[in-house]
C-alpha cells in the first residue's frame, strides 16, 4: 500500500503514512502552457490510499486526475476537508444540490471514502461506494486539555453543531451549552441572545467549520458583555476566507486553533491519527 496526495494536502498525507507505516509515493504536478493540470503519480501499488482535501474547485480537478491516474490499484479515498458539502439542499429555484452533483464523480474509480466531520452528513447518501465520516471531537478535546485553559465551558454555535460540541467536552468531562444561531440562507445568520452562564468562566466556541468568522466575532461580542472571562474558538476546517482568522483575534479571541485538514498556520490538531484508525478497518 502506498499513501498519495494532491499538492495542497501534503502534510496531512504525509501524517497518514507515518500512523499507518506505509510509503509515501511521489506525486508530480505540473502544467500544460494553456494552464492545464498534468498529474503523474509514481510507483503505483496494488493497493493506493488517496489524501485529498478539497478547499477549492481546482483541487477537485487535480483529485478526479489524478483518481484516474490510479487505475487499476484499489483506492480508497480519503477526504478531509470536504468542498461543497454545506450546498446540500436548495434555497431557491434554479440552484444545484452541489454536494450531490461532486460525490458522484468522485465516486468513480474508488473503492471507499473517508470524510472527516463532513458538514452534513446526511449527503454521505451521494456516493454510489461505501463512505464513512469519522469524527475528531476528541482530539480537539485532547488538543484543549493541553491549552492550560482551566475549566472551560465548551460552546456550540448551535443547535446543530451541540452534538460535536458534546464530543469535544465529553473526554474532560466539561461544560457544554449552544447558542441560538438562525441561518436565513446561504449566506446571512443571526444569533439571539441566550443566556448560558458564561460570568467569569473561560469560553471555547467549537464548530465544524470556520468560514468568515463573522458568526463567532458576534457571539463573542454577546458573551464578553455577559462576563465571560476568555473566548477561544477550535474548529476542524479553518478555513478563514475573507480575513476570518484576523476577524476573531481582533474580536478578542484569546487563541484560534484549527486541525490539518486544511493546512494554516493555526492547524494545531492533526487528523491523521483517526484518519489511521478509520484505514485500518
Amino acid at each position: 500500500m502506498k499513501v498519495i496526495y494532491t499538492d495542497k494536502s501534503q502534510i496531512i498525507a504525509s501524517r497518514v503514512a507515518e500512523n499507518i507505516g506505509a510509503p509515501l509515493g511521489e506525486v508530480k504536478l505540473s502544467r500544460f502552457p494553456d494552464n492545464e493540470l498534468y498529474i503523474r503519480a509514481a510507483d503505483l501499488d496494488d493497493r493506493t490510499v488517496i489524501v485529498s482535501s478539497l478547499p477549492d474547485a481546482e483541487s477537485i480537478v487535480e483529485l478526479l486526475l489524478l483518481i484516474d491516474a490510479c487505475e487499476g490499484s484499489e483506492v480508497a479515498l480519503v477526504i478531509p476537508y470536504m468542498a461543497y458539502a454545506r450546498q446540500d439542499k436548495r434555497f431557491n429555484a434554479g440552484e444545484p444540490i452541489s454536494i450531490r452533483a461532486i460525490a458522484a464523480a468522485l465516486s468513480r474509480g474508488v473503492e471507499r471514502i473517508i470524510t472527516v466531520n463532513i458538514h452534513e452528513p446526511e449527503v454521505l447518501k451521494y456516493f454510489s461506494v461505501p463512505a464513512e465520516n469519522i469524527s475528531i471531537a476528541p482530539a480537539i478535546g485532547e488538543y484543549l486539555a493541553g491549552t492550560g485553559i482551566e475549566d472551560p465551558l465548551i460552546l456550540a454555535p448551535d443547535d446543530g453543531a451541540w452534538a460535536f460540541a458534546k464530543g469535544v467536552a465529553a473526554a474532560q468531562g466539561w461544560d457544554c451549552n449552544y447558542l441560538n444561531k438562525t441561518r436565513h440562507s446561504g449566506f446571512e445568520v443571526s444569533i439571539e441572545e441566550k443566556e448560558v452562564g458564561v460570568l467569569g468562566r473561560n469560553v471555547i466556541i467549537v464548530d465544524d467549520i470556520i468560514s468568515t468568522g463573522g458568526t463567532l466575532a458576534t457571539a463573542a461580542k454577546m458573551l464578553a458583555a455577559e462576563g465571560a472571562e476568555s473566548i477561544s474558538a477550535a474548529c476542524v476546517h479553518g478555513v478563514f476566507s475573507g480575513g476570518g482568522y484576523a476577524r476573531l483575534m481582533a474580536a478578542g479571541f484569546r487563541c484560534v486553533a484549527s486541525s490539518d485538514t486544511i493546512e494554516r498556520g493555526c492547524s494545531l490538531i492533526s487528523a491523521a491519527p483517526a484518519i489511521a484508525e478509520a484505514l485500518r478497518r
